[in-house]
This record gives C-alpha cells, sequence and structure tokens, in this order.
C-alpha cells in the first residue's frame, strides 16, 4: 500500500468511527474460556471416525466451540470468530499451529449481545457482527479478542436492522459478506413460513425477506435481493464477482416438496420468487392466485426438501484437487419437519463455465441409523492453508477437512 493510499484508508476509518458511536461491557468483564479435550472431544473423535468423505481427505475435530453456528476467519488466520444463536461470538485459536484449537474464549465479555449469529471478516481485518437487530464493527479483530473491553462501533445501531414489530426467533440469524465492492452484504430472513399479504409492501421497503447491501459505515443501504424465505449462506464467485446464496424453503409441504436452493444472482435487485413460490417452481397454496412478479430468477441448484441448506463458501485454496478450485462449499443443517431425515451434511457445488451446478454430497454421516442427529452442520469456511473448517451447533464444535490425497 501507498503512503497515499494508507493516508485515505485511516481518513476513511476514521470517518466512519465519527459516524457511528462507540458500544462498551456494562460490567466489569472477564473471559469465559472453553475447556478443550476430555470426554466430549473424545465422544465427538469417535463420531468423526464414521464420516464418509472422498478419497484423500480426511476431518478431525478442530475446537469445543458450545452453539457453533457461522464463521469468520481473520486475513492471517490466527482468530476464527464464531457466532451463536445465543448470546456469544467466540474467539478460535491454534497457537502452536498444530492445527487443534488450544484457547476458545468469548469476544468482548460483558458486552450485550443478542444472536450474535453472522461474523464476516474485512480484509484490512476488521471484525462486523450481524446480530438479530444490530451491527456492531470491531476494528483490528485479532487485538480485540485479546482485550476483555474491546472497542466496538454501532454501524447499524440497535433496532436499525428491521422494524422491532418485526423481531421474532423465528429466521432471526443474520449472516454477513463483504463483497467485493467493499460493501456489506446482510440477509434479512423473514418471520413467516409464508408471511401475509399485508406484511409484503413493508418487508419489500426494508427488504425482510432479501439480502441489503451498505458502505462499511452503515450509509447507503439498498435492498440487493428481493423474493427469498431465508438465506443464511452467502459468498461471492472469486472470478465473477456474481453473489451466490442458499435459501431455506416453505415448510409444512411434504416430505419432498419444495426443493431447497442455491440461487446465482447476476444483478443487483433480482427478484427470486418467494412467496409467489415456495421453492424452485413449486406454488405456495397462499399466493397460488396471485400474480407473480416479473423476471423471476429461479434456482442455480434444487437441493434436498428440508435438507436446510445454510452457511457456503467458494473454495479458493490449493491444498484440494483442482476439481474443487471455485467450487461451492455448503452445510445442510438436516430437517426438522420431514417423517426421514435428511441433510446434516457438507455438499460440493461444481459450477460450469456456463454457470451450470450440480451439488453432491461432500462430507456425511451425522444422523444416525435410528435417525437420530449426531451432528448439525452449519457453516464452512477456509483456512490460509486451504484446509476447510465445519461448524456444529448441535455438538458445539468445528471440524477441519484437510486432503492428503495425491
Amino acid at each position: 500500500m501507498t503512503r497515499y493510499a494508507a493516508i485515505l484508508a485511516l481518513g476513511a476509518a476514521l470517518a466512519a468511527e465519527a459516524l457511528t458511536p462507540p458500544v462498551f461491557a456494562q460490567n466489569a468483564p472477564r473471559f469465559t474460556e472453553v475447556e478443550q479435550g476430555g470426554r466430549s472431544a473424545a465422544r465427538l473423535r469417535a463420531t468423526l471416525d464414521r464420516i464418509a468423505l472422498p478419497e484423500g481427505f480426511q476431518i478431525a475435530l478442530y475446537a469445543l466451540v458450545p452453539d457453533a453456528r457461522h464463521m469468520a476467519v481473520s486475513p492471517d488466520g490466527s482468530v476464527i470468530f464464531v457466532g451463536t444463536r445465543k448470546d456469544k461470538v467466540w474467539a478460535v485459536r491454534d497457537t502452536n499451529g498444530d492445527h487443534v484449537a488450544d484457547r476458545v474464549t468469548d469476544l468482548a465479555p460483558g458486552l450485550a449481545l443478542r444472536i450474535p449469529n453472522g461474523p464476516c471478516m474485512a480484509p484490512n481485518g476488521d471484525l462486523y457482527v450481524a446480530e438479530q437487530n444490530r451491527v456492531l464493527r470491531f476494528p483490528n479483530a485479532a487485538v480485540a479478542a485479546t482485550e476483555p473491553r474491546p472497542t466496538a462501533y454501532a454501524v447499524v445501531p440497535q433496532g436499525g436492522l428491521i422494524p422491532d414489530a418485526e423481531e421474532s426467533y423465528n429466521h432471526g440469524a443474520r449472516v454477513c459478506k463483504i463483497g467485493p465492492d467493499g460493501r456489506i452484504y446482510i440477509s434479512l430472513g423473514q418471520p413467516f413460513n409464508v408471511p401475509p399479504a399485508d406484511k409484503l409492501d413493508l418487508y419489500d421497503q426494508w427488504g425482510i425477506g432479501g439480502i441489503i447491501r451498505m458502505q462499511r459505515d452503515g450509509t447507503r443501504r439498498e435492498v440487493f435481493t428481493r423474493g427469498i424465505r431465508n438465506s443464511v449462506g452467502h459468498d461471492f464467485h472469486p472470478a465473477t464477482g456474481e453473489l451466490w446464496f442458499t435459501d431455506n424453503q416453505v415448510d409444512g409441504m411434504g416430505d419432498t416438496l419444495p426443493p431447497g436452493e442455491i440461487n446465482r444472482q447476476t444483478k443487483p435487485g433480482q427478484h427470486f420468487g418467494f412467496p409467489w413460490y415456495g421453492g424452485g417452481a413449486t406454488r405456495t397454496a397462499q399466493y397460488a392466485k396471485a400474480q407473480i412478479p416479473a423476471g423471476v430468477v429461479f434456482p442455480a441448484v434444487e437441493t434436498t426438501a428440508h435438507a436446510a441448506d445454510l452457511g457456503m463458501t467458494f473454495y479458493t485454496g490449493s491444498m484440494f484437487p483442482r476439481r474443487y478450485r471455485h467450487a461451492i462449499f455448503s452445510a445442510q443443517h438436516g430437517s426438522w419437519n420431514r417423517s426421514t431425515p435428511v441433510g446434516a451434511r457438507v455438499m460440493v457445488t461444481l459450477i460450469g463455465n456456463d454457470g451450470s451446478a450440480q451439488t453432491t454430497p461432500f462430507a456425511e454421516g451425522w444422523i444416525a441409523a435410528n435417525g437420530s442427529y449426531l451432528g448439525r452442520p452449519v457453516d464452512v469456511a477456509q483456512l490460509p492453508d486451504g484446509s476447510l473448517l465445519v461448524s456444529d451447533d448441535k455438538a458445539g464444535a468445528l471440524y477441519r477437512i484437510s486432503y492428503q490425497g495425491r
């Protein structure tokens, strides 16, 4: 970076901090530290012995992390930040470089957080945390993780993402990602299985049931994506910059309908069909006779109904075989309203030069023979060495998938 560019970057950072007041812990904080090893670790390692992977790959326990949801990796890989659907963000460190975490502590202990599911990392090392109805920024996050009372800035203040009256635990777990344009993209799941018609104008205005984007100081907010039910995973194609995202579809329509979705967005403002469509080309009963919006975009990939496709990431590393370059790795959390459970696995989606895509299982085995869940994958993140981390909120763990083949 040139000296002039560094001055501009510093000026932009100072301007952003002037726009967003700092938020501090309300008490004298002490770190909560999660013990690693012991019986819990041994039990999880036994579960991992049953996970099926393509030849040459292996999976191992990386860390015990309670309620582990979405992940953000610091630029140098020294800290992995893990969100939860509760009140903590965890900071996970592998201090001795043996590919197993040896310290897991909470970020900003004493700071009241509400469903801080969605951490995302900026290239400059700042961490953004998308809560249910607020977005925080932690400058120099790797250092902030070591301080019991780090400074945080409210990029979007409490009550600024959606109207307070629309808050719901249903579909209230946000995810965020910094786009190739430097802006922050945040998904806003809508709280109904299928929303009533009298909510549609309000939701369209706020981007509820869509993805919004804004400058990293919270300004210039706009609705980027419309017509989705509850996306809990999105990323940008490394070559084209296009946004791809998962979407969870309507419940209560039977075991095999509607399909889940992985979507490809090629320009701002596109509409992906919900609630007129419950998933793929399957119409909802509530909107079966309603006029469909013009230009609806159908999914690039239809996935197994009710498997609950959540977090996803494009693979850009060099550890895995070349066929996986720029593939999507995504997590299926597993069904809750299906007579026979499905999902609870990691999927891989290979994308052709024409944008066509095909999804197949990559790591599976978290469903026992009796149908019970041994784990429920949530998100996938890439480490600097090209290995992948998988979070599991049922087991409270992170797993590392590496490649040892030729």
